[in-house]
């Protein structure tokens, strides 16, 4: 329900903030007070179309707070789930807009799309007058609330399952259908194509590891040459070695005469024919690991580069290939067993087709019994609202080969407003009044089924009086035990059926060249007189006032 509804600075409201209880609650007021003013910005609250021009003159922006309880298990918290917004405990709509036209809104103070509002919102409230077609005019609509009314949610639920089983198997099988076709019309193709692929065998990654394999062996071509003409010089014809042997032996013979100068020399000349030796066998290692087949190298650039021609031939990636092989496998076995496969799926989808049918048939057959079930409800609650003459009719057009998630049937409200007349549509039959009180007769008939939790009813007494806004009353009453209901009024007979009643008046700013709408709880005394007002007009006498205590004892008896 709608717990408290803060406004700032929208048109004539400088300031407000109402606190709403449960039940009937009426708003009432002179013309012109500002009652539309109150509605807007609850619209707004909810996804309404924005617009600068809401914002009250002098301000650079407006802003609309709505605050609701929500039950466990209302539809609501599985849309905020579904849209990844936390609601614990109070849900909190706020708009903001800004006098250049520009719009944000906030669900529990996240940033959310007004698209997202609006759909939330339409969880939330309902706002109905005689000119507001939004839960009239769509026929999805009309279908969801008479499957409320016959309680039917669980047969739907059925039908919808039934549906995407079937789609899913026909989907299938016009995928399997496809292959088939594209196979056939390329069955050679293919042969040759997964043979080819087959022969060359492409493994994941092979493409990266021959690359490799090839630059290592180039590599080592390019420095085996330099590699070995090293070895030679230090161990051929021309090495050093041996020379360096020769004069290092001389030079020993010759130390006990050289009276210590060749001290260290022989050492060093030692220490470099180690050196070399070492040098030598490093190399003769580095050209053992060099050393390499060119066969291998061969091999390895043919494999290489077959891979890659195969690759440009079939104008894929090398690392697809693989995949490509597969999948064409995949046509050519659909090609060999899809006649078998098709027709298991052609069996399947016939079946999950009749299944289908067969639940819609039962649910558009159940609809058609709740069908007449609220056309009698209805019809119930017409006399006293001065309807006595009119019918209300749910039209069900059935079309077996218009399979949807909701079953087979289209549904319509229509209405016939005199005997001898053609029944149409609601929206397009109805006049403001009449169209109203129909919806007022709706809607009590469903009570709280397909209905948001709370309601509101924008001045859908206007025109009538006497009898017929006292049943308008008594019918805003029995639909306010369900859910909560909000009432703009200029009836008094429905006024003294509140279980709260609101005062919107505009008073004047002190201080300041302008008037602001205020909106103030009536005590019993003050109602009272309200009450007396809507009456017996601009002045109100003792005959009005006792009129309203007999409205509003009777309304309590």
């Amino acid at each position: 329900m709608l717990q408290t509804l803060s406004i700032r600075d929208i048109v004539l409201i400088d300031r407000l903030e109402i606190d709403f209880a449960r039940g009937l609650t009426v708003l009432t007021g002179e013309t012109g007070a500002g009652k539309s003013i109150l509605l807007d910005a609850l619209a707004l609250a909810l996804g309404g179309r924005g617009d600068g021009a809401l914002v009250r003159h002098g301000a650079a922006q407006g802003q609309v707070t709505a605050l609701f309880e929500l039950p466990a298990g209302h539809p609501a918290r599985f849309f905020l789930a579904n849209n990844a917004i936390e609601a614990e405990d109070a849900l909190i709509l706020r708009r903001v807009q800004t006098a250049d036209g520009r719009t944000r809104a906030f669900v529990n103070d996240q940033p959310v799309s007004v698209a997202l509002m609006r759909d939330l919102g339409a969880l939330l409230v309902e706002i109905h007058g005689q000119h507001d077609d939004r839960a009239l005019v769509d026929g999805a609509v009309h279908r969801r609330l008479l499957d409320a009314f016959g309680g039917l949610e669980t047969e739907v639920a059925g039908v919808a399952a039934a549906h995407r089983a079937w789609r899913a198997v026909e989907t299938e099988l016009s995928a399997l259908r496809r292959r088939i076709a594209n196979a056939r019309s390329e069955g050679d193709y293919l042969r040759a194509s997964v043979d080819e692929l087959g022969r060359l065998g492409p493994r994941a990654g092979e493409e990266g590891e021959l690359a490799e394999r090839r630059h290592g062996m180039m590599q080592a071509e390019r420095i085996a040459g330099e590699l070995s003409e090293a070895h030679d010089t230090l161990s051929g014809n021309a090495s050093p070695v041996p020379t360096l042997a020769s004069l290092a032996r001389r030079l020993e013979r010759k130390r006990g005469e050289a009276g210590g100068l060749l001290d260290g020399v022989v050492e060093a000349i030692d220490g470099a024919i180690d050196s070399l030796e070492a040098a030598e066998q490093l190399l003769a290692a580095a050209l053992r690991a060099a050393d390499f087949d060119p066969k291998e190298l061969e091999r390895t650039e043919e494999r290489l580069f077959a891979l890659r021609a195969a690759a440009r031939k079939h104008d894929v990636p090398v690392e697809e290939l693989g995949a490509l092989r597969d999948r064409m496998a995949a046509d050519l076995a659909a090609l060999d067993s899809g006649e078998e496969r098709l027709a298991a799926l052609e069996t399947a989808a016939d079946t999950a087709r009749r299944s289908y049918d067969g639940r819609a048939a039962a649910l558009s057959q159940q609809r058609r019994v709740a069908a007449r079930a609220l056309e009698e409800r209805v019809a119930t609650e017409l006399p006293a609202l001065k309807l006595e003459r009119a019918a209300f009719i749910v039209a069900i057009a059935s079309d077996d080969e218009a399979r949807t998630e909701e079953g087979i049937d289209a549904v319509d409200f229509h209405v016939r407003t005199n005997p001898g007349t053609r029944p149409g549509p609601m929206m397009k039959v109805a006049s403001g009044g009449e169209l109203s009180r129909f919806l007022l007769a709706l809607k009590v008939a469903l009570a709280d089924r397909g209905s948001a939790p709370t309601l509101v009813f924008d001045e859908i007494d206007t025109g009538v009086g006497g009898a017929v806004a006292e049943a308008i009353g008594r019918r805003l009453a029995r639909l306010a035990e369900r859910v909560q209901v909000l009432s703009v009024t200029h009836a008094p007979q429905v006024a003294a059926r509140a279980a709260s009643h609101f005062l919107i008046a505009k008073e004047g700013v002190e201080g300041e060249d302008r008037v602001s709408t205020r909106v103030a709880p009536l005590d019993p005394a003050r109602r009272r007189e309200e009450i007396a007002r809507m009456l017996a007009g601009a002045v109100v006498t003792d005959e009005a006032r006792a009129a309203a205590e007999r409205l509003l004892v009777g309304a309590e008896g």
